[in-house]
């Protein structure tokens, strides 16, 4: 571990590789697991202001739960987190001609419709962020369905904080980037 500002940064983003492999995957991070995507406050304001303009691309089953509980929910923990279909698909999920899990929010972004590309913590994924009172722990997440994800990232040399460069910049901005990249560098000589 080792700090950048106030973060405590995991140096498991940078000795360990990943690229999102969703031919082999199809997605599994966003339909597995036992809790929705975890969202930060001002998220869930971004995420009730665009519902109107996702909704044409859910599924009904999503806009059936969404209309039911909410553009998000609070945990039993009290952690803000997007809705579940049936406790296991995120209500944002949807399905390509090949059955691959994407974004409902992403593609809406994708098509121009929003400006918003989706959660903080789905953009950074294999990364998560637990946010403390005078710091931010950055971790990696290790989840086996996400074998495929390292095998590629091993082969292309392509380590984590590399991967999720553009979500590490969105959270923590292009400085915080730019430092951790210097760590790198001395971490791997």
């Amino acid at each position: 571990m080792f700090q950048l500002g106030k973060t405590i940064v995991s140096e498991e983003i940078i000795e360990n590789d990943f690229i999102c492999n969703l031919s082999a995957c199809k997605g599994a991070c966003c339909i597995d697991g036992e809790a929705g995507a975890p969202l930060e406050q001002e998220e869930t304001k971004i995420l009730e202001e665009i519902y109107p303009k996702i909704k044409p691309f859910l599924r009904k089953e999503g806009i059936e739960v969404i209309e039911k509980e909410g553009t998000w929910v609070t945990s039993e923990w009290g952690e803000l987190e997007t809705p579940l279909v049936n406790g296991a698909h995120c209500a944002y999920v949807i399905f390509d001609k090949k059955n691959t899990a994407l974004c409902a929010i992403e593609e809406a972004y994708n098509q121009g419709e929003i400006d918003w590309k989706k959660p903080v913590s789905c953009h950074l994924y294999p990364i998560r962020v637990q946010d403390y009172s005078e710091f931010s722990a950055v971790n990696y997440h290790k989840w086996e369905i996400c074998d495929d994800a390292c095998s590629l990232g091993k082969e292309l040399q392509v380590p984590v904080y590399k991967f999720v460069k553009q979500a590490l910049v969105r959270k923590f901005g292009q400085n915080w980037y730019d430092e951790l990249e210097k760590v790198a560098e001395k971490l791997l000589k």
